[in-house]
């Protein structure tokens, strides 16, 4: 990251039981790449769902943009969408079934992606 870059990560754990905080985090994602600021999102527990082929299209929470399209757009401009490896292995989801802009990713570097952030925010 350069010196006077910008970074948030945005850690999801809310799964599609509730649709309206899960999408929150690529609203402000998308909001910060507009202004420049790196943005990486991370999926942890149940959220990895997300990452799966054809799955966001079901998600969609009242009165905010559909999650699909968030997503599709954050991936558009650059964003990085990180996914739990074990948690993926919990729920029987192969990186072959992500879409694509996801990642997976281990411990290690979700750690490396938070000390180098401007910022933390957990959903």
């Amino acid at each position: 990251m350069a010196e006077n870059a910008k970074k948030i990560v945005y850690l999801l754990t809310t799964g599609p039981e509730n649709p309206e905080k899960a999408t929150l985090p690529f609203i402000l994602a998308t909001a910060a790449q507009s202004v420049d600021v790196e943005a990486v999102i991370c999926l942890q527990g149940p959220a990895v769902y997300f990452a799966q082929k054809g799955f966001a299209r079901s998600v969609q929470a009242v009165s905010l943009p559909k999650f699909k399209d968030l997503m599709d757009i954050f991936v558009e401009n650059g964003g990085s969408i990180r996914v739990c490896v074990p948690c993926m292995q919990a729920r029987n989801i192969t990186a072959d079934g992500l879409i694509d802009g996801a990642s997976t990713i281990a411990a290690v570097e979700v750690n490396e992606h938070c000390l180098t952030a401007n910022a933390v925010l957990t959903y």
